[in-house]
């Protein structure tokens, strides 16, 4: 029924996520569904009158999405960490998505589409969404196969943005030919990626886990070490909340910056000193290659981190706007020798190395 090449295909794709989440993520690995049937599928065609694509349907054929019990529920300011797509939290705002299962598909869909006011005849359906109390909706288009995330605007004005490149999109109902692949393989096969290669990883929160939609690799981190002081930094792009209807705030992104001292402490001007406190920050921000905002203040999400050798890193995240799909963040921090209380020497700036703020061709 189904190409054979297909099917290895996406087994293969299946078969990575698997591995990486029961060595690294077990207890997310372990909410995913056993496969589908096809009269499950052709239940769910039927209701919503859609003809799902042929490598949507063998994905489900593997795996029928993930389902959560109350004990996932572990903290119920979050919602549940256990998507395994992952997300990201900055402020009070807080992302991790999870794949449908089909009788929430069909819920789902049955929900929402219609407040969209989408024509009778649109063939979209709802295949991943926050697990968490922040709303996120990911729709497939069953006709042309391309994968949508709804923007800030999605109820007003039914804006969405594809999240995977229209041009390798091809062929998603022709059984006859070899290259079918739609938005939710190659979606899923370039977060199975990431993963595997260390692009993305898991977040330690103080009570859960979760997948991180932070980079944590060059180019799109950033690593810079000043003084014993190691500073990494990444940014993410929020769909949920972009609104391409304003002039000068389309685009929001999520940023996370991380700080560490060494081992051998904290070195200013040839003296050793076993700690060193955030005082300050300066930020410049740019919009292309335009700067927009140059801020200075106190603190860091009014925090003042204190640093020491062997610590964990300190780990903090913000949000910014832009009036285009691409800019970028540098600056630098002021930090004080042993300690704000307890001054050892005079203030010192620390660098934060430019990270890129980017639309990506792949949307998570």
């Amino acid at each position: 029924m189904y190409p054979w090449s297909l099917v290895k295909r996406v087994k293969k794709c299946w078969d990575k996520l698997r591995n990486w989440l029961t060595i690294n993520f077990p207890e997310a690995e372990s909410t995913l569904n056993n496969g589908a049937s096809e009269a499950d599928i052709q239940e769910l065609e039927k209701i919503l009158k859609v003809k799902l694509p042929l490598p949507t349907r063998i994905l489900y054929r593997f795996h029928d999405g993930q389902d959560f019990e109350d004990k996932h529920f572990q903290n119920s300011l979050v919602g549940c960490p256990l998507g395994i797509i992952g997300g990201y939290s900055f402020y009070n705002h807080l992302v991790t998505v999870y794949l449908l299962p089909l009788r929430q598909v069909i819920s789902e869909t049955k929900e929402i589409i219609p407040k969209l006011g989408f024509p009778v005849r649109s063939k979209y359906v709802v295949v991943a969404a926050s697990c968490t109390y922040s709303e996120k909706c990911f729709f497939l288009n069953c006709t042309s196969g391309q994968l949508y995330v709804g923007t800030g605007n999605l109820l007003a004005d039914e804006e969405m943005l594809p999240c995977v490149p229209n041009a390798l999109i091809s062929s998603v109902h022709d059984c006859s030919v070899d290259q079918q692949q739609d938005a939710m393989l190659l979606w899923l096969e370039e977060h199975g990626r990431r993963l595997e290669n260390g692009i993305i990883k898991l977040r330690q929160e103080e009570n859960f886990r979760s997948i991180s939609q932070f980079p944590e690799e060059s180019p799109l981190c950033s690593t810079a070490i000043t003084n014993g002081v190691k500073v990494r930094a990444s940014a993410v792009f929020v769909p949920e909340l972009a609104n391409l209807q304003h002039t000068s705030q389309k685009y929001l992104f999520a940023y996370s910056i991380r700080m560490s001292l060494l081992p051998e402490g904290c070195i200013v001007n040839g003296m050793t000193f076993s700690s060193c406190q955030l005082n300050w920050r300066h930020w410049i921000i740019r919009a292309k290659d335009v700067v927009i905002a140059d801020v200075n203040g106190e603190a860091v999400v009014g925090q003042y981190p204190l640093l020491h050798p062997g610590d964990s890193e300190f780990v903090y995240e913000s949000g910014t706007p832009l009036p285009f799909s691409s800019g970028s963040i540098e600056g630098s921090f002021a930090f004080i020798p042993g300690s704000l209380r307890e001054p050892k020497g005079g203030p010192f700036d620390v660098a934060v190395a430019q990270f890129p703020l980017q639309v990506p061709e792949y949307i998570f």
